[in-house]
């Protein structure tokens, strides 16, 4: 049986910068992290997107962390676009490469979930994922993510189109029996 990775999430120092950049700006993954159009990011467009997300502020401010694999950082993981009337929020995860397929993200993505639900006091977390990132895939229903739905198409990746799978998570881990709402 394989070894557990030391992971945890953690707040952003400056000696983490570079791996953001890092994968901010990694074209080979644009497409699954953003629907803006694929483009070399600048180091000074990377520090501007930072000062502004901390300047936001306010209810829907999104709540982000360092992926940190044995006193590394390897990765970014948040929550975001919170909605405290329906108390829900998405999630989303970033890895370096060279971090993917071991373990990690699935024990980040499980740990973003227990701060929602505990800390947050969310009801429901959801995420989206490009319907060829199967690990990943298998990574949110490890985490106890269910699929909740397709946007067919909905994306264009690497030259063509691919559909959008929609997941989440109820807090409860349950769905209501259908039955019961007649």
């Amino acid at each position: 049986m394989p070894e557990t990775p030391n992971v945890r999430l953690r707040a952003r120092t400056d000696e983490d910068l570079d791996v953001l950049f890092e994968i901010a700006g990694d074209l080979d993954t644009w497409e699954e992290r953003s629907p803006e159009v694929p483009r070399p990011l600048t180091r000074e467009r990377f520090n501007a997107r930072l000062a502004q997300a901390a300047d936001s502020g306010g209810p829907r401010e999104a709540v982000s962390f360092v992926v940190d694999l044995d006193g590394t950082a390897v990765g970014g993981a948040s929550l975001f676009d919170f909605d405290s009337f329906a108390r829900h929020a998405e999630a989303g995860i970033s890895l370096v490469p060279n971090a993917r397929g071991r373990g990690i993200g699935t024990a980040a993505i499980s740990q973003l979930v227990e701060f929602g639900f505990v800390r947050c006091n969310l009801r429901r977390i959801h995420l989206q994922a490009i319907a060829s990132n199967t690990a990943a895939i298998r990574a949110y229903e490890k985490a106890g993510f269910v699929i909740e739905g397709r946007q067919r198409e909905h994306a264009w990746v690497r030259g063509a189109y691919e559909d959008i799978v929609l997941m989440g998570v109820l807090r409860s881990g349950t769905r209501p029996d259908v039955n019961q709402l007649r």
